[in-house]
Order: C-alpha cells, then structure tokens, then sequence
C-alpha cells in the first residue's frame, strides 16, 4: 500500500471512529442543532483550520531562503493557540483555557525546532524532538479527555498523532521542493483537521447540553 493510499485509508478510519470517540453511554433522542451549538462548532472548526494553514505558512517562511515575514507570522501563528484556549474559556473556565494555550504553544515551539533540526540536516535532533512532540501531544489528549469523559484519549492521541505527521509532511515536502505532496499534504492536514476538531466540539456539546441549547 503506498504513502498516499494508507493515509486515505487512516482517515476514512478515524471518520469511521467519530461515534466512538464520544461516549456511546448517551441514549438520547437525536435533535437538531441549535443556533449556538452551531456557531460554536463552526468557529472550533475555522480556529482549528486556521492552526493548520498557519503552521504552513510559518514553514514556508522558515524554509524560503530570504523570508522576511517569518517573526510576524509566528506571532500569528501563536495568537491562534491563543484563540483555540479562549474559545473554550466560557465552558471550562480561565485557568483551563489557559491550560490549553499554555499546551498548544510548546507544541508549535517544539514544531519550530523540529523546522530548524531538519533545516540543518540534524537527523538525530528531529529524532529526540519528534518524541518530545508526541508527549506534548499525549499530554493534550491527557487534558482533553481529563476534562471531558465524553472524550477518550486514545482516540485523541490517534487524532493528534496524525495531525503532526501531516504537518512532518508538508515540511519534508517543502525542503525537497516537492510541490505537489505538499499540495496533498496541506489538503489532507486541512480535512483531517476538521474531523479532530469536530470530535472535540461534539464532545463538549454532549458535556454540557444546556450551554447550546439557544
């Protein structure tokens, strides 16, 4: 099975585990969204796809020689960590909110180092960097699913650890020049991204039902 094929497959997998991910103990009847469950599912999701396109970009500009640009879209890219932890803020609370960004900025600066070491040709670094990556990703399905029973880790971590190898594809892509799997890997990284951030959104709907039934 090539690259491509197993990682169409992965995902069609990971759709497939989406009613797994939230707890099966939930026996009501189905409904209808409501106007705010709406609003807030679509703009988990807009913060999400905005984390992946940023990531991208911030590896375009780390990685073409002469950027100029590459300080102002890591702020950028850090203001988005931001946001996702406020937009859980009205639900979990300040320190939680907090507690999430805190998370999600170690894991785009240990991204940025990963960016350098594989610049640099430094294969034993990415190695040691890249397991810090997954304990900074166990570590986020560790909260989330600490916080919501709705949510199982292992499946989080299944979710996350295919994000970051979508990420490692688009900067392998980008330092061979290979512009066409970067092409895919951006897509992917970006339709992947919303199956992750549809199971969370889902999950805290199903947590705390009376905050969305406006």
């Amino acid at each position: 099975m090539n690259k491509l094929l197993f990682k169409v497959v992965t995902l069609l997998l990971l759709l497939s585990m989406l009613p797994g991910l939230v707890s099966a103990n939930d026996n009501t009847p189905e409904q209808s969204s409501s106007p705010s469950e709406v609003e807030f599912e679509n703009e988990f999701r807009r913060l999400w796809i905005d984390h992946v396109l940023w990531t991208s970009n911030y590896i375009t500009s780390a990685t073409t020689a002469g950027a100029e640009d590459q300080e102002q879209v890591l702020t950028r890219l850090l203001k988005n960590q931001e946001d996702i932890g406020n937009a859980v803020k009205p639900i979990y609370g300040e320190e939680a909110g907090n507690k999430l960004t805190d998370l999600l900025k170690e894991h785009i600066a240990i991204a940025g180092q990963i960016v350098d070491a594989a610049k640099n040709n430094n294969e034993d670094m990415v190695n040691q960097l890249n397991k810090e990556w997954d304990r900074n990703a166990d570590d986020i399905a560790a909260f989330l699913s600490e916080a919501n029973p709705n949510l199982e880790n292992e499946e989080l971590k299944k979710l996350l650890y295919m994000h970051l190898e979508l990420v490692t594809d688009d900067l392998m892509a980008s330092l061979e020049k290979d512009w066409e799997a970067r092409i895919i890997a951006i897509d992917e990284g970006v339709t992947h991204i919303i199956v992750m951030a549809n199971a969370i959104s889902e999950g805290i709907v199903k947590q705390f039902p009376e905050k969305f039934d406006q």
